[in-house]
């Protein structure tokens, strides 16, 4: 694991956030209001039913068979990129990848980093790192810039500001943007915004992105995005640093086609995105824009852990699009920010213990209903909730029971007093005489249940055994008869 301290939140702040979340009206009913408008959305890009599914066939079929082959797939990717020119970095943490990134901007002499969107540098907390050393990295989406100004965490992975109103951003630009001046006009604020981002581009001397898919075979990284500041990023600076999760990789071109019809229909809801950038390696000659020097950093970061395992390989399957967070009643009312992980919803609950363990995230497998909205609309077919038990299952695992795949932190909810109870109400339930007296002491020492049951009682009323069981009430009807 890495020794950089990633900024999530630990067991005990993840409930005190959650119940924070649930008190905030205003912040619930900008959720509530928000997934119900990209749910539509996304349902309004699938009228045909079968349609549909045919595409997430292929979508699934595309990316089991990109992860069947990825050792040889990024083996072949990094031959292509080289091929063309293109520096390739490996990195094991995110430490790792972090000092890739800063030694590239040491030895270029670089003082400014203008980004586009990227969850892999979010992740590995990219803009700390260099910020720590003297280096301005800028978000350039303008929702990432947004809460990039607030200091906070993107509480959406699509759309990073989704929690904040007209009204919190107009008064964060008046208050963080110099001589601009107090209004809620939307355009005008992108305006002010993007007048900004301008003259950063100009200004920087690398450009970082992210990578949505990387064909293995052409060296292509496809870029997905809607506002163009995608493309500036990584053309305007002599420098482009892409950063990408090994499990980015895809076969060919033709593979990328369906996932990139899948991705904006599944996130945004649009039929297709603004801007499609494919980059196959720095200018050449004879070109008139573009960066002189490209680097590629490919990142781990726990991904081969679930990797290699093969129930755990479908979550490395995940697009990035959101629709699960979309469609996730308990996100819709806690919001991003409660989970105080990079990716949050279901995709993050499923991630998140492989990039920071089972020991930080242990709660997060528990915070969902199961009622499989996620795997419904996934467009890759993940089957997140089969995912959360399996997670469950670890962080209750004695921790030195010798597992042939061993998760990071496994047995992190282990209790000695859990595992008793489980074993006798097992040893109950296996015998029909254990069973006849349980149910027998039940319905007669009713009066001594406890009024309050752990969280149970919380929210609901104390548990409390029937004066008569089922067994009894039917003996009684089949005697009356």
């Amino acid at each position: 694991m890495s020794t950089h301290p990633v900024e999530f939140v630990s067991p005990t702040q993840f409930r005190a956030r959650v119940d924070e979340a649930l008190h905030d009206g205003g912040l619930r009913e900008n959720f509530r209001s928000a997934m119900q408008f990209l749910r539509d959305k996304r349902a309004s890009q699938f009228p045909d039913a079968d349609e549909m599914e045919g595409l997430r066939d292929v979508g699934e079929a595309v990316r089991k068979h990109a992860l069947a082959h990825l050792p040889a797939l990024l083996e072949k990717l990094e031959a292509q990129l080289r091929a063309r020119g293109v520096h390739v970095h490996w990195a094991e943490t995110p430490d790792e990848a972090c000092a890739i990134v800063h030694g590239i901007a040491t030895a270029a002499g670089a003082r400014r980093v203008i980004k586009g969107k990227s969850m892999v540098s979010e992740e590995v907390e990219l803009n700390h790192f260099l910020e720590a050393r003297g280096i301005e990295c800028l978000e350039s989406d303008m929702g990432e810039y947004i809460v990039q100004l607030a200091g906070e965490r993107p509480s959406h992975i699509v759309m990073p500001a989704i929690h904040k109103t007209r009204r919190d951003i107009a008064e964060l630009f008046a208050e963080k943007i110099p001589d601009s001046t107090y209004t809620e006009d939307v355009d005008a604020l992108i305006r002010t915004g993007r007048n900004v981002l301008r003259d950063r581009f100009m200004q920087a001397d690398i450009g970082v992105s992210g990578v949505n898919f990387a064909v293995a075979e052409t060296g292509t990284l496809w870029l997905v995005e809607n506002e163009g500041n995608g493309r500036l990023t990584t053309t305007v600076p002599d420098i482009h640093i892409a950063m990408m999760g090994i499990e980015k990789v895809v076969d060919t071109l033709e593979h990328a086609i369906p996932l990139a019809s899948l991705l904006p229909r599944s996130a945004t809801g649009q039929a297709t995105t603004t801007y499609f950038n494919l980059i196959t390696g720095p200018r050449r000659d004879g070109e008139q824009d573009g960066p002189r020097e490209m680097h590629v950093v490919l990142l781990d970061n726990g991904r081969t852990q679930a990797y290699a395992d093969e129930q755990l390989r479908a979550t490395l399957q995940c697009i990035r699009c959101g629709a699960c967070m979309n469609h996730c009643p308990v996100y819709a009312r806690v919001g991003g920010h409660a989970y105080g992980t990079t990716y949050p919803g279901p995709i993050g609950q499923i991630l998140s213990p492989h990039l920071l363990g089972l020991e930080a995230s242990r709660d997060l497998p528990t915070a969902s209903s199961l009622c499989g909205a996620c795997a419904e609309v996934c467009p890759v077919r993940i089957p997140i909730p089969d995912l959360l038990i399996r997670l469950r299952n670890e962080a209750n695992r004695q921790p030195d029971d010798g597992a042939a795949q061993r998760l990071i932190g496994q047995g992190a909810s282990f209790s000695v007093g859990q595992r008793l109870v489980w074993r006798f109400w097992s040893g109950i339930y296996a015998s029909p005489a254990r069973y006849r007296l349980l149910r027998w002491a039940a319905t007669r020492l009713r009066v001594f249940t406890p009024r309050a049951q752990l969280g149970w009682t919380q929210h609901r009323t104390p548990l409390r055994p029937a004066r008569r069981s089922l067994h009894d009430l039917m003996r009684e009807r089949r005697q009356a008869k």
